[in-house]
Parts: structure tokens; sequence; C-alpha cells
């Protein structure tokens, strides 16, 4: 399976170490950027990974910046894209079972860097529930 991650400065270090985690574990990896810790703009990473996902070039996207909520804003503009912003293990899993989630969004200053490989493992291991949960994400494109 491949993965697109992206991340402002503020998630670079997160980022890093969650995609060598991901590659570790057999995981195809493609890195939209940043590449360092100086200060960037995060729609510049964000639109590439939801981009990514949204044409099939991945599975799934990981974004990553100081709040999480600038990335989620930003992918979220996509038509096919579903971004969670999540900040515990069961938001992560329920983002994925119930909402279909399709790019996992993480605040960097508000969780622990082993929350945040925790969350990225349930996000891309957990089904999609379907069922009355398909009905209600079929209504939210507009």
């Amino acid at each position: 399976m491949t993965i697109a991650i992206g991340s402002d400065h503020a998630g670079f270090a997160y980022k890093d170490k969650i995609k060598s985690s991901l590659s570790r574990l057999g995981y195809e990896v493609i890195d939209k950027g940043t590449y360092g810790e100086f200060s960037v703009d995060y729609p510049d990473f964000a639109h590439p990974v939801a981009s990514a996902v949204e044409n099939g070039e991945a599975r799934f996207g990981v974004l990553i910046c100081g709040s999480g909520n600038g990335v989620a804003i930003t992918a979220n503009k996509h038509a096919a894209i579903r971004a969670a912003l999540c900040w515990k293990d069961e938001i992560a899993r329920l983002a994925r079972a119930h909402n279909d989630a399709n790019v996992l969004c993480l605040p960097a200053r508000f969780v622990s860097l082993d929350l945040a490989k925790k969350m990225v493992k349930t996000f891309l291991n957990e089904p999609f529930e379907g069922g009355r949960h398909q009905n209600r994400v079929n209504k939210i494109s507009c």
C-alpha cells in the first residue's frame, strides 16, 4: 500500500520519523515535503498529499502541522478527500470506521510522537464499516 505524507516545518521531525516507521512496516511512502525545519506554508505540502490520494497515486495520506488544523482545512478543499484531524487513537479509529477518512491530520505540537505513530497504524489498519455510515459519507460532497 502506498501512503503520501507531508508536513510543514512544525511537523517535519514527526514526518521523518513516521515515514521511516511506515517504510519499516512495508508501506511505500511518497514524501511530498517539507524537507527541513525552515518556515514554510502548510498548503504547499497539504495540496500535493491530497492530490496524490485523490488521483490514486496513494491509498491514504498523512499530514502533520503544529495544530493539524491548517493541513486538514487545506486537504478538505479537494472533493475526493475526507481529512480527519485526530488527537486520540480512538478518534483515528472512528475517522476510518465511521467517516471513511482517507487523510489523517496530526497536531505535532499537541500529541507525542508515540501517540502519533499509534494513530497512523490505527488509521491505516481500520476498515470502513459502511452500512449506515455509507449513507452519511455519500452526503459529504457538495
